[in-house]
Formats: C-alpha cells, structure tokens, sequence
C-alpha cells in the first residue's frame, strides 16, 4: 500500500511539473527559474532570495493557429556563459563588460509538430528573456494575435508611470503605487494629448520600488521586426502583461521564420544608483554592424529651434494656406516677416557656433511646405530638398565649412512615412552633396499609411529603415517622435539619439515638473541617449511676451547640469544666442563640458527626488559633475573620491545663488574655483528646482 501510494504521489508531481532549471547570475544575487508546468511554460526571478518576479506565464497567441501557450515538452536545453568587454562607439564609459549565464530551452509542440525556444540571460544586474523561431516546415509564416509574456510582481510597487500609448510617450510621469493606478489613469495625462492611449496599461520603461527596498526597471531591448511593447496591469494582483502595438488591421506582427523577439528586460537592485548604472539594455543588443565607424562623431550644437517652439519665429516663409508642393512658386509670395531659417539669421548662428567651439547649427523650417505641413496635403507636404527662397542651402553650407561648422539636415515627416520613404534616396544624397553629416528626423501626427501606429511593426522597420539609409551615406540620425530607444544604438551607432519622450519643447507648452528630468534617467534613458535640448537660460517667457505666464521650472544652474544627468552624445544649448551672450560666465560650463565620456560614476540617485553624477570626458583628465533636484531644496554631500589620488585638482561650480528659486528668482547663481583631491567633500546646497554644475581640471 506505501508503495503504491508513493507511486501515485511521483505521478502527481511528474503531471504536475516536468522540467525545473534554474540559473544565477555571476555573483549569485539573482536566480532565474524556468519551470514546464503541465506543459505551460513559467519563469521566475529572486534577488538575494527575495522574490522580484514570482511565477510568470510565457508564450504568444496566434492568428488562425493553434497558440504556443501550452502542449509543450522539453526538446532539449543548454546552459553557457559569456565574459567579454567591448567598446561603444559613443557612450558613458570607454568599455563595458558584457558577463552572464544563459539558458536555452527549446521546446515541442506534439500536438503541431513545431519547436519554439526561450532563452534566458541572467546578469549580475538583472535578466533579459526572448523567444527564438527556427525555420521549419510547421511554423514558416504566422500572425502574433497577443504576446502574453507576464511580469507577476511581488507586491504593491511604487510605480513612477506614464499611460500606454501606441502613438507618443510625451507625458508627464505619474508617482503612485500599482493599487492606485486605476483612480488615477485618466488624471495622470491631457486629454486631447492622443486618441491612442490603452485603457490600463503602462509604458516602458517602468521604474518600481518594491516595499522591500528593491528598486526594479521592466522594459525591452532590441527592438527590431516587431511591435513595440506596452504592459497591461492588473491593479488587484500586481501582474503586468505584455501589449503589443497592433496594425491598422489590429494585428501585432507578421513573422517569418527564423526570427527572434526582442529581450524582455529586468533590471534589478536594492541601489537606486545601480539602476542607473546598468548596460544589460545594451548588452543585450548585437554589436555594431559597421565595420567603420570613425564617421560617428559626438555633436554639440545651437540652432534655429526654441525661438519656433516658443512663438518668437516660424517655420513657414508665408502665411498663406493650401499651399501644394510643386505647384506654389514661393518667390512670387510675400514673406511673412517671422521666418527663422533665412540666411542671415542662420549666418548667426553658425558664427556664434564657431566663436564658442560648437560642431553644429540645427536649422528648423528650411524646406517648402510648412504651410501646410500639418493639413490636408500631409501625405505629400515634404519632398526635403527644396529650400525657401530666404534660404540658400550653397551658400550656407559653403559659409559654415569655412568657419569649421556643420549644418544638422531637418527632415520632418508630418508622419506621412510612405512620402518620407519615396525621397529617401534624393534627401540623403542631398545631404551628401553639401556636406551634412547627421539628420534630425520628426513624425509628428498620425501616421500615412492610415491606420498605423507610431510603435507598430511596420513603423519600426520604417526607423530601421531611415537608420539603414543614413548610414549607406555615412549620416547619424537624430529621431524625435520616434520609439522608446531599446539600446540599438550598439548595434547601429548612427542612431546617435532620440526624442521619444517629453523634452524641453514642453516647457514652452505649459511646462515640464520639476521632477520630471530626475525621472527620466530612470525611465526613458534606460534604452539610449535622449536629445532632450537642455540650457534655457531666459527660463521665463514673459521675458519675450509680457504677460505669458509660461516658464521653465528649473534655475539656470540646473540646466547646466541637465549636460551632465541627461546623457547623450549628441547635445544641445537651445536657447537663444543673445540669452548666452548675457551670461557668458555661465555659459562657459556649456562650452566646456563634453559629450562623450570614458568614465561615469552615479554617486547618489532617487528617482524623481536627486541626482549626482560625475563623468570624465573622453581622452582627457577631466571631470564633469552635475546634480539636480526636485522642488525641493536639498543640500548634497558631494565626495571626489572617483578622482586620481595622485593628482590635484582645480574645480569650477557653479551652484545656484542663495537667493536662488526656480519661481521667484530662477537665474541667481554663483561661480567660484577651488582646489580639490579625491579626499574633499563640499556640502552643496541646491535651491527649489535647482543644481549644481562642476568642472574638473588638473591643477597647474
């Protein structure tokens, strides 16, 4: 009787669960467990034992096909590991150590005869998972219906949360436990923001705490053939789902085998200040595809832009309406006086750029069309290359080369993708012939073809597409309106940065919070650089138009430190010239500080409260700090033990005035040099809304 009964009990288990693998990562913090539970697949992730994932379903749901949600058995599985370094082209530090334990397991469906696998990557911070699809006779063409990769959270998490959307991620962030969602959904945006937004659902990146102290970065990398992903929630059990962007068809994605999904990402720690300092979204990704890169350059540069943004010029050259490409000869318009790119203006600034030592002048409303750009004729609005008449596109080129200076190309889309694609070739070998070497992209409004989304996968591959392009004709792409970064900038390093987010133009729109910049390292910034056009410096634009009440909430100093907690290679001072040439000593931070780094150290990090990071710059013994905080004033004790102990120092900071307030008196600050080695601590006081900005030199 014992015996049988122990017989029945091994049946019971073997039904039950009939594969169990687990894997660590390097340093044995964390432990992913894979488990087959009646032939369903399940995933879990602990942290110093203290559940981070509990278990979670994986697989996908097809269109008019048997799903690969269950019915699977073990077909084989294989565990590795990997220990490389590798340099980026462009980034934060000069080499990245790419260290982790993989899992394969590769799984058959009896029932149809296919194989599908799903591999692990567990790294010292965190783990990323995708699924594989070999090319077979059983599953050679199909239709995603719903990928249902599950995310089972361990609790109420605070959440720092933007709504899903399929067409634009430029909200403010949301602060609030998971639980609270559900009130605060329809508060947490404008209304008239999009008409795209999915009803409880969370975009990526999501940033969590857990009351543990855990802090825990859900989001995806490399993303490339496939529709960009949102995450369903589930307010009552704090299970997150996957939301892919469908087609106008409602469909989320076309595949051909073999083909590989993006990774699904987990970044874990108990440090604020290691989410921050992760590169498992890049090392997930495939080094470059470029056998020469020595064309990708990092970019400083001005431009005609936030005078536009803010209503002090226009893009247009006319103010007349149903003006149609091709058929309006311009030079027989009356030019409506406001036009920001004509040739003198733009001499400007490409004569400001070369006195301070900038690479580049970004040049907005250049082309015909914007008249028109966002009406009735969008779908044929742009051909992007021919100039206004106030704009001599020889000239000007000829002008900048000769002081040492380049022009930024500006190739908005009114979203019209298809228009974009059929010029494709004349834009860029345009941008060949007068010497442009890097493009800033634009969809803004809904997508041509009709019915698509910003994050569906046909637009995805449209902004491989624009990267493929670019990079036949050696020229970085600059992309705004485009989606959320998932690391791709390894593997296609023209792609130098993005939009994808609520920059500074919103502060002429009704302004960005003061917590929003110390949010989006933790959020946005994990998948890539964001040109997020920092340094306002005439923070105040009744400065412009009396009366206006619209201001940017942050002190001067701040922004200066917005160069340093905002990475990018490619960065902007956006204000105004005559707004830096009254703060000149001010403005010298920004001449100074570098865009291109051999090192960075995150020394303290809360989201949404405090940043305090140093970088040194490529090539060179210097140091560049810049802390910011949030509405409230706060004072940080900055340590300079990163710096070389055998050498001294003299640092210059800038920190805010003391009578310094985002509202009442954003542009008080003061300046001050002093001597320094790796054992100084400076208290540092930051006002409302305020920072600090430091560079590092080597004592004479």
């Amino acid at each position: 009787m014992r015996r049988n009964f122990i017989f029945f009990l091994a049946v019971i288990f073997w039904s039950v669960s009939v594969f169990s693998q687990t894997i660590t990562s390097p340093n044995n913090n964390l432990s992913m467990h894979f488990q087959l539970v009646d032939s369903v697949p399940y995933y879990s992730l602990d942290y110093k034992g203290t559940p981070v994932i509990k278990a979670s379903r994986l697989g996908l749901e097809l269109e008019k096909l048997p799903s690969l949600m269950n019915g699977f058995e073990i077909k084989d599985e294989t565990q590795t590991t990997k220990d490389e370094t590798w340099n980026p082209v462009l980034g934060e530090v000069k080499t990245i150590r790419n260290h982790y334990n993989e899992l394969g397991v590769e799984l058959y469906q009896p029932s149809t005869q296919r194989t599908i696998r799903i591999r692990f990557r567990v790294f010292d911070d965190g783990l990323g998972f995708r699924y594989e699809f070999p090319e077979q006779p059983n599953l050679n063409y199909f239709v995603i219906k719903d990928e249902e990769s599950e995310f089972a959270l361990n609790g109420d998490h605070k959440a720092w949360w933007i709504p899903g959307d399929y067409d634009t991620e430029e909200y403010e962030y949301t602060i609030s436990n998971l639980s609270e969602v559900p009130k605060l959904f329809d508060h947490s945006y404008d209304q008239n923001a999009s008409q795209t937004i999915v009803p409880m659902a969370l975009q990526t990146p999501l940033m969590l705490e857990s009351k543990q102290g855990l802090f825990i970065n859900i989001h995806e990398a490399a993303l490339i053939d496939y529709a960009g992903m949102n995450l369903d929630l589930n307010p009552k059990t704090f299970v997150l789902k996957t939301h892919l962007t469908p087609d106008a068809q409602g469909m989320k994605g076309y595949i051909q085998t073999p083909m590989r999904s993006p990774w699904r990402t987990i970044v874990v720690s108990d440090r604020a200040e290691d989410i921050l300092a992760s590169k498992l979204i890049l090392n997930l990704n495939e080094p470059t595809k470029y056998a020469i890169t020595d064309w990708i350059k990092p970019v400083k540069y001005v431009g005609v832009w936030w005078e536009m943004i803010m209503g002090k010029s226009t893009w247009s050259y006319t103010n007349s309406n149903n003006i149609h490409l091709g058929v309006t000869d311009y030079s027989k318009l009356k030019p409506n006086g406001t036009h920001g790119a004509n040739n003198q203006h733009v001499k400007d600034y490409i004569d400001f750029a070369a006195k301070n030592g900038f690479d580049a002048v970004l040049v907005e409303g250049w082309d015909e069309g914007w008249e028109d750009w966002f009406g009735h004729s969008k779908e044929y609005v742009f051909d992007f290359v021919t100039p206004y008449p106030d704009f001599d596109i020889k000239m000007l080129n000829d002008y900048a080369h000769s002081k040492g200076v380049k022009l930024i190309m500006h190739n908005e889309t009114s979203s019209s993708a298809i228009n974009y694609e059929r010029h494709f070739d004349t834009a860029y070998k345009l941008m060949n012939h007068f010497g442009y070497d890097a493009v800033k992209t634009g969809y803004v409004g809904n997508i041509i073809p009709r019915g698509e989304h910003h994050y569906s996968q046909w637009m995805i591959e449209h902004y491989q597409r624009v990267v493929d392009q670019a990079a036949k004709h050696k020229v970085m792409v600059d992309s705004h309106e485009s989606v959320h970064p998932t690391g791709l900038s390894r593997t296609y390093p023209n792609w130098i940065a993005a939009e994808a987010a609520r920059g500074t133009e919103y502060d002429a729109f009704g302004g960005n919070n003061p917590n929003h910049t110390l949010v989006l390292p933790f959020t946005r910034l994990m998948g890539g650089p964001m040109d997020y056009t920092p340094g306002i410096f005439q923070t105040k634009l009744d400065y412009y138009f009396p009366g206006d009440k619209r201001f940017v909430k942050t002190t001067l100093v701040k922004q200066l430190a917005l160069y340093v907690t905002m990475y990018s290679p490619l960065q902007m001072a956006a204000d105004l010239i005559e707004n830096y040439e009254r703060f000149p000593d001010a403005f010298q931070f920004i001449k100074d500080v570098a865009v291109d780094w051999d090192d960075t150290k995150i020394l303290k990090a809360y989201p949404g409260e405090y940043i305090l990071e140093a970088r040194k710059a490529k090539g060179k013994d210097e140091w560049f700090v810049g802390g910011i905080t949030d509405e409230h004033a706060r004072t940080m004790t900055i340590d300079f033990s990163f710096l070389d102990p055998s050498k001294k120092w003299i640092a210059t900071i800038y920190e805010d005035g003391k009578d310094a307030d985002y509202i009442k008196n954003p542009q008080s600050y003061h300046i001050y040099q002093k001597k320094i080695t790796s054992k100084t601590k400076l208290n540092q006081r930051l006002a409302p809304s305020g920072g600090v900005a430091i560079s590092i030199k080597l004592a004479e």
